[in-house]
């Protein structure tokens, strides 16, 4: 067992098992295995949970900030439609990476696989 904390491996875009080397080789692409301790990447994936975690904080952060816009200033609509999905955009590309780490980290951690149904014959 590692002592590399996922949390902070995660957030740092950094190996789960050393903490010290790069888990992507590009935006979302991830590295097949760690160039400093040989750690293989590919047996864990983190798939689309990620993207639902950053679309919820997105959700829980940016529509109460826009309904305030709204109720404070009271722009036109068009204002709305020009400001909100470049915000939307940036914020959730900003938390995509660390969040896509940090699940790929605790999976690494808890050594999460596929789900295996046993036969209750015992086949």
């Amino acid at each position: 067992m590692s002592g590399v904390s996922p949390i902070a491996a995660g957030w740092k875009c950094r190996c789960p098992e050393c903490g010290e080397g790069q888990l992507y080789r590009g935006y979302l692409e991830m590295n097949d295995q760690c160039a400093a301790c040989g750690a293989d990447f590919t047996i864990a994936d983190s798939g689309d949970g990620p993207a639902f975690f950053v679309m919820f904080a997105a959700l829980i952060v940016i529509a109460p900030t826009a309904m305030f816009f709204e109720l404070i200033v009271s722009p036109p609509a068009w204002v709305h439609v020009i400001l909100w999905p470049p915000i939307i955009m940036v914020f959730c590309m900003w938390l995509l990476r660390p969040f896509k780490s940090t699940l790929f980290a605790l999976q690494w951690k808890h050594k999460a696989e596929e789900a295996r149904f046993e036969d209750p014959k015992g086949n």
